[in-house]
């Protein structure tokens, strides 16, 4: 194999995809929404992306996770997402938790916790395969959302 290949590093990272959900997540914040993004991927390849919607769809059920999760099913043709990882930047609330169960996905990595209203301080249970990461650019998302709760009660 040629050496110039053999020391790269894979870009494909936890981190990189958590990116990827906070630039999602900034778009909610444009929007006055909850600024929560999130996206799906399967074999370091983007399937599915999202962010809140709930104000301008007036639909609660319309978090991140669950768009992302819709979308992801759509592009696999099928309701389980085995094999896929949500990143997230937000840990996902019991109704998602719920959803993510039944989609049996593969992964969920996270970003900032949420002591209240977090799948982990409801009590909430993962399908048994899922593997959770939390605190990937936790620091980022949780910025994000007292800048966004900030800018909310100044108004």
């Amino acid at each position: 194999m040629n050496s110039y290949f053999c020391g790269m590093e894979n870009i494909f990272t936890d981190v990189y995809f958590m990116k990827k959900a906070l630039q999602e997540a900034e778009l909610a914040f444009d929007k006055g929404e909850i600024p929560v993004g999130a996206l799906i991927v399967i074999d370091n390849r983007v399937i599915a992306s999202s962010h809140n919607l709930t104000e301008m769809l007036h639909d609660v059920t319309a978090h991140a996770e669950m768009q992302s999760i819709t979308a992801a099913a759509n592009f696999l043709g099928g309701k389980y997402l085995k094999g896929c990882t949500l990143y997230v930047t937000l840990e996902p609330c019991q109704m998602c938790a719920g959803a993510l169960y039944w989609s049996q996905i593969s992964k969920i990595v996270y970003g900032a916790s949420d002591e209240n209203r977090g799948f982990m301080s409801m009590g909430t249970q993962l399908h048994p395969k899922t593997e959770v990461v939390s605190g990937v650019l936790a620091e980022e998302s949780r910025d994000l959302m007292l800048r966004f709760f900030a800018d909310r009660r100044k108004n």
